[in-house]
């Protein structure tokens, strides 16, 4: 009898152990990066919303597209939730095949990302690329771009490289997603002809009235750039961190979901955090599905936990 009972306690004391277990240190960190687009700056909100309530900490840097995946590969990086796909497929699809990084998950799909016009110039006639060139003056032989080393930015030039659509001659603008976005207002103002790369989600599908340009499979993919957003990670970070490899994996996204959160931020000017407390707030059904499997950093339910730090 008693060595029965000494060995339930063994197991017993297993079992516990097994319930606690934790990753290691290295993992409550979780660095990651924001290229200052706001798509991503409201997807890594939703996820800091939840790692703090899991016992995680979350250091997000804002770093260009370039440096980010230069980051991931030099392991000054874990993770990114911004691998735009196939505009990024260049940089990606060669960094995979060296080991330098890793596919975790689609985390939105559904989503486009190609040039576009206002309607008013697509009204007038603009509505493939093949209609920019022969409307160069218009257009005044520039495309507004974001910042410089986006993926986006670097199609956009090896097309002018390409003399792509007769556009050789043509000029981009880089500047940033605001910066863009500012002169497409300035050019609504006046009806003046602009063109420029767009992508769902975001508010700017709404505020603008646009029209995504046909013919530009080659330089953003089929059917207008119709794109999926996948969820990268450092070389080992899967087997280094499960349990967070467990919550990115159960993380997706929608458009609306997406468009709502960075309507608040562009139009209302309301923090992405506070976006993000807004939508679980609206959405607290998104945990259920999110922390399904997943634990605090200490081992205990993941879902109480948040829910209980977020009042829901």
């Amino acid at each position: 009898m008693i060595k029965l009972l000494q060995t339930t306690a063994a197991l017993s004391l297993v079992l516990a152990g097994t319930a606690m277990a934790k990753e290691p240190a290295s993992c409550q960190t979780v660095r990651y990066s924001d290229p200052g687009w706001t798509d991503i700056s409201s997807t890594n909100a939703l996820l800091k919303s939840v790692l703090g309530p899991l016992g995680y900490q979350a250091d997000i840097k804002t770093l260009s597209v370039a440096i980010t995946f230069r980051g991931l590969a030099g392991d000054e990086l874990d993770i990114f939730l911004g691998n735009w796909m196939p505009t990024q497929t260049k940089i990606v699809d060669p960094m995979v095949e060296k080991g330098e990084l890793d596919v975790l998950k689609v985390n939105l799909s559904g989503n486009r990302f190609t040039l576009a016009v206002p309607d008013y110039v697509a009204e007038a006639g603009v509505t493939s690329f093949d209609d920019l060139a022969k409307n160069a003056d218009k257009f005044d032989h520039k495309i507004y771009g974001i910042e410089a080393g986006a993926s986006v930015n670097q199609n956009m030039l090896r097309m002018i490289d390409d003399d792509a659509f007769g556009l050789g001659d043509w000029k981009l603008v880089e500047s940033s997603e605001q910066g863009m976005l500012s002169q497409v207002q300035r050019a609504e103002r006046s009806d003046k002809w602009v063109v420029f790369p767009a992508w769902e989600p975001h508010p700017m599908n709404t505020e603008y009235k646009l029209t995504y340009l046909k013919g530009g499979d080659e330089y953003f993919g089929p059917n207008m750039g119709s794109a999926e957003v996948r969820t990268v990670a450092r070389p080992g970070f899967a087997e280094d961190c499960p349990n967070l490899t467990k919550l990115l994996e159960n993380m997706t996204f929608s458009v609306d979901l997406e468009n709502a959160m960075m309507s608040r931020i562009l139009t209302d000017g309301i923090s992405a955090d506070e976006a993000a407390k807004e939508a679980i707030g609206k959405h607290p059904e998104l945990l259920d599905e999110w922390l399904a499997g997943v634990t605090t950093f200490e081992g205990e339910p993941g879902l109480a936990a948040v829910k209980g730090k977020l009042g829901l």
